[in-house]
């Protein structure tokens, strides 16, 4: 059985990673180009978000072929090579699987609407009210409402996210045959790993039924229980028969309870979860789009909660702070600007010491900023633009309204790779989809030359392949009042060694009292921001600003 707290996964968005043929998007002869950079990394496998035929509605989560590479990124020779040229390093594959939605693109909502009754099962097809409202309340997760008119039929087909992304009725088995085929496709082309993109919301009711208040209608087709039987029916359908496959599923809005069935060994569903409250903590009254600073006894909180339980119920997290939805972490909770490589190592050493499986997004490992955008023409994303004219609607300044945008889109962690310092941030000759900004001074060339933070990575992924305490080890908070330090401590059973992690938050010097138990221990410092060397604990640790400090007593 693979040993996931050994494993390290980094994430490439690939229309961002590097552009080989000068079309300004990224693509997959790109990523194999940089194979060398990829090897330095030393990870054991490649979170690949969508390659896969799309109109692009939403940067390919509106999947239109599932089987079929989009020739924007190449073909499907291209992948079979990548997928031998990463093999070659050890390296394996995890694909992006979309299959609560497809694209009404896709052949399958095609001929739906042309009138086939077998695909029109394969969708949430719903008259009107009496009264002539939408079937249901719900609001799409993008702005709107979630239904659409179906092509001039009296139906309205479900959206939960863009209206080109139709859901998909799991309830018909014909729907889980197909789905479960697909993943079988791209095993069969040496995909060992699968991220199952908010596979928790296939679980709606076969009658759909109004919301009572916006703070009930996620809990209508969220986390149900039947998602459980989806994914045991995909398991064993699919993966489960492969004894190195890795799964994880992205989870929206779910709870812990379910996180450990979803991914505890004997429950037989995936690897492990992507959970998001952590990463809610600047959100006002839950709302994204607002400006609001980190609550940092919240973090602490929801990192106690899931860290603590998960252990305690056998179930397995997926470690991260950035991916492709997500503004990058670096903004929201360190220093971008004094203290931009302290802060970048003090978040990578407080999520990547914890217990579970490490993902790095793109870029994280050189400490890369939101880009410095000017205009909302800047931004392309879906969701972003969409929020902005709810914003402005809702009475909000031009000024006020791009404010939050700058802090809050998925643009900011879509901008293009930065390889060197030049005008395209060395990932195209032309003028990219996106455009980088900050390449002169965060760059991958720059960065192996004299950087810190790359390396600094890289000691950590050591320690989580050679330490026991790291990669096995169960985990407890500790220094749960402080206002300014996340504290943990990791141990094995029946073992008297204990690894304690600190991470100060903020960019002012403080001073944490450390429980008796901890105290006149000589420690042995596994890794430092500020290059400590081993000393024996007092009563006292003072943390200067932002902070790590690992220590096996």
């Amino acid at each position: 059985m693979i040993n996931l707290g050994k494993k390290v996964i980094y994430q490439i968005y690939p229309k961002s990673f590097y552009d080989s043929n000068g079309d300004g998007i990224g693509d997959l002869r790109g990523i194999i180009q940089k194979i060398d950079y990829i090897k330095k990394l030393h990870v054991d496998m490649i979170w690949f978000n969508p390659f896969f035929v799309s109109p692009q509605h939403d940067n390919g989560y509106d999947v239109a072929d599932y089987c079929k590479i989009d020739p924007r990124f190449g073909s499907m020779q291209d992948f079979e090579e990548l997928v031998a040229k990463l093999k070659e390093i050890n390296v394996g594959v995890m694909l992006d699987m979309v299959l609560n939605h497809c694209s009404t693109e896709h052949k399958w909502f095609k001929k739906a609407l042309a009138g086939d009754p077998k695909y029109r099962k394969f969708f949430y097809l719903r008259k009107a009210k009496a009264d002539g409202s939408l079937p249901t309340n719900w609001r799409s997760k993008f702005g709107g409402p979630a239904w659409a008119k179906f092509g001039n039929t009296d139906y309205y087909y479900l959206h939960l996210y863009d209206p080109s992304q139709a859901d998909l009725d799991w309830h018909n088995p014909e729907v889980r045959k197909a789905v479960f085929a697909v993943v079988n496709f791209w095993r069969n082309k040496g995909v060992q790993g699968f991220r199952f993109d908010v596979i928790n919301v296939t679980g709606k009711a076969k009658k759909l039924l109004d919301a009572t208040d916006p703070t009930t209608e996620k809990s209508l087709y969220t986390d149900t229980p039947v998602v459980h039987q989806y994914l045991k029916e995909l398991n064993a359908a699919s993966f489960g028969q492969d004894p190195d496959s890795i799964t994880v599923g992205e989870m929206s809005s779910t709870s812990i309870a379910n996180s450990i069935a979803y991914s505890k060994p004997d429950e037989h569903e995936l690897s492990m979860v992507f959970s998001f409250h952590h990463l809610k903590v600047d959100y006002r009254d839950g709302n994204k789009w607002t400006k609001e600073p980190v609550d940092f006894m919240k973090l602490k909180a929801i990192f106690t909660a899931w860290q603590e339980k998960m252990d305690q119920g056998g179930g397995w997290n997926a470690l991260f702070w950035n991916n492709h939805d997500q503004s990058v972490a670096l903004n929201r909770f360190g220093d971008p600007g004094k203290y931009r490589l302290q802060s970048a190592e003090m978040l990578a050493t407080a999520i990547q010491l914890m217990r579970g499986t490490p993902y790095i997004y793109m870029g994280e490992e050189l400490g890369m900023i939101d880009p410095a955008y000017t205009s909302i023409k800047d931004y392309v994303d879906v969701e972003t633009l969409n929020a902005y004219h709810e914003l402005r609607k809702q009475g909000l300044s031009a000024a006020a309204a791009f404010d939050i945008i700058h802090a809050k889109s998925r643009d900011n962690a879509r901008t293009p790779m930065h390889w060197d310092s030049g005008k395209y941030a060395g990932f195209s000759q032309v003028k990219p989809w996106l455009m980088p900004t900050n390449q002169d001074e965060i760059n991958v060339a720059a960065e192996l030359k004299h950087g810190e933070i790359f390396n600094y990575y890289q000691k950590l992924i050591k320690l989580r392949k050679t330490e026991e305490l790291i990669s096995d080890g169960h985990i407890k908070m500790f220094l749960q009042k402080d206002p300014q330090v996340l504290a943990y401590e990791r141990f094995l059973d029946n073992k008297t060694e204990k690894l304690l992690v600190f991470a100060n938050f903020y960019g002012q010097e403080h001073t944490v009292t450390l429980p008796k138990q901890y105290q006149e221990q000589a420690g042995t410092v596994l890794i430092s921001n500020y290059h400590k060397k081993d000393f024996t604990l007092t009563a006292a640790l003072k943390l200067v600003p932002y902070e790590a400090l690992a220590i096996k007593i």
